[in-house]
Parts: C-alpha cells; sequence; structure tokens
C-alpha cells in the first residue's frame, strides 16, 4: 500500500460493474480516484462520496461521453484543478443498447457507419483520446500505467459479438503500440481481457441466460466471473511488482477459452 498511497488513477465508468470494482480496489489501497459516468451524476456522487469516507482517500465523479472523444480534453483539465498528479489510467467504459444498434448481432445484421463505428470510437478512439491526455501528466511524475479492458470474446465465438469482439482486438494492438511508444516516458500499458464477466452489460445480451450456463459449464472453475476478479489484475499491472510488464494481454478467465 505504500507505494501506491496518495498517486492517483483515472478510471472511466465507474458507476458499476468492473469500473467500479477498480476504483474501489485501488482506493482500498490509499489511491485517490478520479472517475466518470455516463448520465447518472447522483449514484457518482454517492460512489465519490463513499469512496473518499471509507477509505480516507479523494475521489471524484466526472461526466463524460465516450463517444465524442474531444471531451477528454476538458475532462483531464478539470481533473488537474482537483487533483495534482495522475499516475494511472484505466479504459472502461463501454456502451451497449441503443448505441450499438447495428453493432450487436450477427454478422450479416452488422451496420458499419452506425453499430460498428460507434464501438469503435467508444473501445480504441476512447482509449487512445484518455491515454494521450493521462500520458502528458504521468510523464510529468515520472512514469505510470495504463490499463484497457478487453474480452475473450476477441478469442472465441460469442453470439452476437462481431461487433464488440473485433474492435476489443483492435484495443488490445493500440495498446501493445502505445506501450512501445510511451515506455520511454516511463509509461507501461496492458490489457486485461475477461471471460464474460456477471455484469450489467452482459445482462443486456439477449442471450444471457445462455452465455451465463455456457461460461460456467467451460470455467475451470465452474462459476461466473466477476467484477473483482478483473479489478485486481488491472490493480496489479499498475504495481511496481509488474514493473516489467508492458504490452501484454492478461487474459482472466476462469479456464474458460481453453474447454
Amino acid at each position: 500500500m505504500s507505494e501506491m498511497k496518495g498517486k492517483t488513477l483515472v478510471v472511466t465508468g465507474a458507476t458499476k460493474g468492473i469500473g467500479k470494482a477498480v476504483a474501489e480496489k485501488f482506493a482500498q489501497n490509499g489511491v485517490n480516484v478520479a472517475f466518470t459516468y455516463n448520465s447518472n451524476k447522483e449514484a457518482a456522487d454517492t460512489i465519490a462520496e463513499e469512496l473518499s469516507s471509507k477509505y480516507g482517500i479523494k475521489a471524484k465523479a466526472y461526466p463524460l461521453d465516450i463517444l465524442d472523444t474531444d471531451q477528454f480534453k476538458p475532462l483531464f483539465a478539470s481533473i488537474d484543478e482537483d487533483f495534482d498528479r495522475v499516475d494511472f489510467f484505466v479504459s472502461n467504459a463501454m456502451i451497449y443498447g441503443r448505441p450499438v444498434v447495428g453493432g450487436y448481432g450477427k454478422f450479416m445484421k452488422l451496420r458499419p457507419k452506425k453499430g460498428l463505428a460507434n464501438i469503435y470510437t467508444a473501445t480504441v478512439g476512447a482509449f487512445v483520446a484518455g491515454s494521450q491526455e493521462a500520458a502528458k501528466r504521468m510523464e510529468k511524475v515520472g512514469g505510470g500505467a495504463i490499463v484497457t479492458l478487453s474480452s475473450t470474446g476477441n478469442l472465441i465465438y460469442i453470439e452476437n459479438y462481431a461487433g464488440h469482439g473485433t474492435n476489443k482486438a483492435a484495443v488490445e494492438a493500440m495498446a501493445r503500440y502505445a506501450a512501445v511508444e510511451l515506455g520511454e516516458m516511463g509509461i507501461r500499458v496492458n490489457a486485461v481481457s475477461g471471460g464474460p464477466i456477471d455484469t450489467d452489460a452482459l445482462k443486456a445480451f439477449t442471450n444471457y441466460e445462455e452465455v451465463k450456463a455456457e461460461t460456467i459449464k467451460r470455467s475451470a472453475l465452474n462459476r461466473m466471473g466477476n467484477p473483482k476478479d478483473l479489478a485486481g489484475s488491472v490493480y496489479f499491472l499498475c504495481t511496481d511488482e509488474a514493473g516489467w510488464i508492458t504490452g501484454q494481454t492478461i487474459v482472466v478467465d476462469g479456464g474458460t477459452t481453453f474447454r
């Protein structure tokens, strides 16, 4: 905890699911947390207050629409006013539901100009824009770590997931490029690829129950993954113990991709 205490994490989409678990994991270890939300300001402010009071750290929520990557510059400018440094950036926020109409479905239903374009912006574009702004701040404090969330849906077939799965593969490739080019700034960049995790995003799948049953069947541990399973790996990749790990994708899937 001593190495992490007083540092600052910026994480997108932390009002629920994986993002919320990541924010809490860092807060537990003395890291200040700046996180974003899409629309529910009341819930976000409540989470910030809870993290601050429970763990004695500074936490604040900021609005962000990840489909508008121009918002990252003013977002980080606002964070600069409230925090004196940025050490870690976790690109987590994702879209599902109406914004991915034409992106969630079978191959013949995919629509490049609507669904696929939105998924690319939310997955790759948001990672790039957020990492660029974070890197500028990390360079000033001697380095840092960036992690993007990915999915094993780019390794194994998941029904209706072509749009998301291919963009997860793309963001993993982008993270490798970022790792090479940001390394000279003392910044490590990695991805955490999760097997199906029981979150609201997964529950939005039309075949959620089928995916859940198949995941439990495939898992060597005979259970679904949960947000904390990924949060621990994200946290580890930001610690000094992972100081020689960069440009990698860590698969956290309960053994599901092997079976």
